[in-house]
């Protein structure tokens, strides 16, 4: 008599296959057994979900934020997000492989993964940019958070499918759906809630921080109270010691960030931090002594600096003048809100107006209230000529405000390699610039220094020329300010200039370059034979044959 009862694995034996007949089907494996839930099947469902939901949004926050982060420290964004982009997509392969060793004892598993990453996530901030405070560099601290936290991302979808199919069994194309939907909606909330809540209340070390005690809490609770009976009395001790370890270590780095902000940034930019304020568009930070010279005074925005009262003189007198050769009544000055531009414009008795675009209405309000800047700028602003209006450039020009009609314009924008500045130096851009002109206008550029980085400058010149203008290139010496300026904030990577590029562009035929005569009496460093003088050396050293720079194909790095 044949025994027909199934064996203790719970599945029939598959019938042999008959003669000449098809192969007899693989037996399928044993499902596990649903676990004993504290609560019913289908409330522990949706707490999974729930869980995939917070876990998604805090993985997205980490991304964002190291993004954010490289972008600030480093500059070069597009660089960057393909750096961190890249890495943890691969990493997060890495981590989906790794995770079947864990899927034996999924829960336990999850638990550390997200003990973990809450506390590699929720530390990256403040290691980076210790990192980029004392050792001067970050990108290898960035790829090796970017490697880790892929990773442990990575490991978590496929735990998190073991776990509901051991709350209740459903087909995997069901399964996966409903876990991918939950991830999803999630990393949509953290993408949302990065850029709008968490960057501009809290910051990046502490909105990093606040995420990763938000993540060990959600990934704790769901094992440690939902999935108890799989885990042995030794691993809920230890899974809880873990979570509230993490959590502790993030309270007390919270509790310290703004110390560990004030010495970091002393590390950066000197002792004689004044002023370090974040607008909602870039970090503002003065240095040097609240009385005595304005030429003791530094700014930097967003790390780099972009005002030396040692040198300053000497990069608005030569971008400013050279332009001012000529009609000079009404004047654009494109950028510029620190008030040194207005400044040399203001020299000419003659000028009846000088309009200031500057995108950080809190730069405008650093040039007027600080003791030192305001000093430096004459009180430019209380200038009744002077109208500042707090737009992007870009937009406008475009908008046609105010009309048309400007005898010179001013652009003082930031290094064209720094990547929310390149489409100021398109050729869409020059080609509104050009539109506001006068017959006879003359624009005035900052194109980078010729020095360091030639490429750019004469990138920026074929710029100007695919918009229908004449140019005169030229440079200025003499730069004494020795902090690494352009795109890349880190230090000893192509050295610090020592001089200034610029570009002095018209419609119809190259401008006059000269300076206009009588200026000479209080111009400090600048005079018509030494700009002929630099725009021959410029010349000489002309790179021939580039591209411009367009909106869609920006050629600037």
């Amino acid at each position: 008599m044949i025994d027909r009862s199934p064996p203790c694995g719970g599945e029939a034996p598959s019938a042999p296959a008959a003669p000449g007949g098809p192969p007899a089907p693989e037996p399928r494996e044993a499902a596990s057994p649903p676990v004993a839930l504290p609560v019913r099947p289908r409330t522990g469902r949706m707490l999974v979900l729930a869980t995939v939901f917070v876990c998604a949004a805090c993985g997205l926050v980490y991304e964002l934020e190291l993004l954010a982060l490289a972008s600030y420290l480093i500059g070069d964004s597009v660089t960057q997000a393909s750096v961190v982009l890249s890495v943890m997509v691969f990493a997060m392969g890495v981590g989906s492989l790794l995770a079947k060793r864990l899927r034996a004892r999924p829960a336990a598993g999850f638990g550390a993964v997200e003990a973990v990453l809450a506390l590699v996530g929720g530390l990256s901030a403040i290691a980076l940019y210790a990192c980029f405070a004392w050792l001067g560099e970050s990108r290898p601290a960035l790829v090796a958070f970017s490697l880790a936290i892929g990773v442990l991302i990575g490991a978590e979808i496929p735990l998190l499918m073991t776990l509901i199919q051991r709350v209740r069994r459903q087909d995997a194309g069901g399964a996966v759906a409903d876990l991918f939907a939950a991830d999803y909606v999630g990393a949509l909330v953290g993408g949302l809630a990065f850029p709008f809540l968490l960057l501009p209340v809290l910051g990046q070390l502490t909105g990093a921080m606040l995420t990763g005690a938000v993540n060990a809490a959600a990934g704790g609770a769901l094992v440690l109270w939902l999935f108890r009976g799989d885990l042995s009395r030794r691993a809920r001790w230890l899974l809880l010691a873990a979570n509230l370890g993490v959590l502790a270590v993030l309270a007390g780095a919270t509790a310290l960030a703004d110390d560990f902000e004030r010495v970091a940034r002393r590390a950066v930019y000197g002792s004689e931090v004044r002023v370090a304020v974040q607008t909602g568009v870039q970090e503002l930070v003065v240095t040097g002594p609240s009385k005595g010279s304005p030429r003791t005074l530094d700014l930097y925005l967003d790390g780099r600096l972009r005002v030396s009262g040692y040198d300053e003189h000497r990069y608005h007198e030569a971008l400013v003048h050279p332009a001012m050769n000529g009609p000079h009544a009404r004047v654009l000055v494109l950028g510029g809100g620190d008030g040194l531009a207005a400044r040399e414009v203001l020299r000419y008795p003659d000028v009846r107006s000088v309009t200031v675009v500057e995108l950080d209405e809190g730069v405008v309000r650093l040039a007027r209230t600080d003791p030192m800047l305001s000093r430096l700028n004459d009180h430019v602003f209380d200038d009744p000529r002077v109208r500042v209006v707090t737009a992007d450039a870009f937009g406008w020009l475009r908008s046609g405000a105010e009309g048309f009609g400007y005898d010179v314009v001013v652009s003082d924008l930031p290094d064209p390699g720094i990547t929310p500045s390149t489409k100021l130096y398109s050729e869409e851009f020059y080609g509104l610039v050009a539109r506001r002109l006068r017959p006879g206008g003359r624009i005035g550029v900052h194109a980078g220094p010729l020095s360091t980085r030639p490429r750019t400058f004469w990138t920026v010149e074929a710029t100007l020329r695919a918009a229908g203008l004449a140019t005169r290139p030229y440079t200025a010496g003499g730069r004494l300010s020795g902090f690494p300026a352009g795109p890349d904030r880190s230090t000893g990577r192509g050295g610090s200039p020592g001089d200034w590029g610029f570009v002095l562009a018209a419609r119809g035929r190259p401008p006059a370059l000269g300076v206009q005569a009588g200026t000479t009496t209080w111009l400090r460093s600048l005079s018509t034979a030494a700009l002929y003088a630099a725009s021959r050396d410029a010349e000489r050293v002309r790179i021939r044959g580039l591209p411009p720079s367009t909106l869609p194909h920006p050629r600037y790095s």
